[in-house]
């Protein structure tokens, strides 16, 4: 079933990280930006280090066990996930884990529908898993591989979220056409010239008929989810 929301308020998503950096590009431009600009959603990034303890603020810590690795440790977790909870209730706590559960278009529209959310970012081997036994809501992967921390799945989320929030693209029907919204790959697209060197786009597009161009679209993205996600066929 296609994916369409009618009316939302402005979203909040809060990033906890102990590298706020890494997320300063990716969620300052282009889309995002334009996002947060028109009061669409607004983004957050908190830094874990001021609530670590000690002198050193320290946030992470060998872990039992005797395995290699440090491990953020649970205090400075608790601790700053509970000062956003006394401002404001969240519909999720989300943590980003390779051995989450797989992040994909559907859950991307889930996600689009809520109000507040907070991403929190592992870092070296990840967290005290107290944290995920008593505070997670929902663990989230993109893909079954490890990365050095969070953010840039945490960027990936965030960005995937905030395009279908109304508004904030240019063309409504834009996200709703995108690849995986109908379980489908998105067919080929072409611009102008028609034809460069030998090049030529499919005379179908050129034909001006809305039937046939539909008909067409929709055999090549069976075709191409056929050759090149058969798995999304599968049932």
């Amino acid at each position: 079933m296609v994916f369409l929301q009618m009316i939302h308020a402005t979203m909040r998503i809060d990033i906890i990280t102990v590298l706020p950096d890494l997320l300063v590009s990716p969620l300052g431009h282009s889309i995002m930006q334009r996002a947060q600009n028109k009061g669409l959603a607004k983004v957050f990034v908190h830094d874990l280090r001021p609530f670590g303890k000690g002198n050193y603020r320290q946030i992470d810590d060998y872990g039992f066990g005797g395995d290699a690795g440090m491990i953020l440790m649970v205090e400075p977790l608790y601790n700053i996930i509970s000062s956003l909870q006394r401002e404001r209730s969240y519909d999720e706590l989300i943590y980003l884990t390779p051995d989450g559960e797989l992040f994909d278009q559907p859950m991307a529209n889930r996600l689009s529908c809520l109000q507040n959310i907070i991403l929190l970012c592992g870092h070296y081997k990840g967290i005290d898993h107290r944290i995920r036994e008593h505070l997670i809501t929902k663990e989230i992967s993109i893909g079954d591989y490890v990365l050095s921390g969070g953010e840039l799945a945490a960027a990936v989320v965030t960005d995937a979220v905030v395009r279908l929030l109304p508004g904030v693209l240019s063309d409504e029907t834009s996200a709703l056409s995108d690849s995986f919204q109908d379980g489908l790959l998105a067919p080929p697209i072409y611009s102008r010239p028609a034809q460069f060197r030998e090049w030529k786009v499919p005379e179908v597009l050129l034909s001006g008929n809305p039937k046939l161009i539909k008909a067409w679209q929709e055999e090549q993205a069976v075709e191409r989810t056929k050759k090149l996600r058969p798995r999304l066929l599968d049932g």
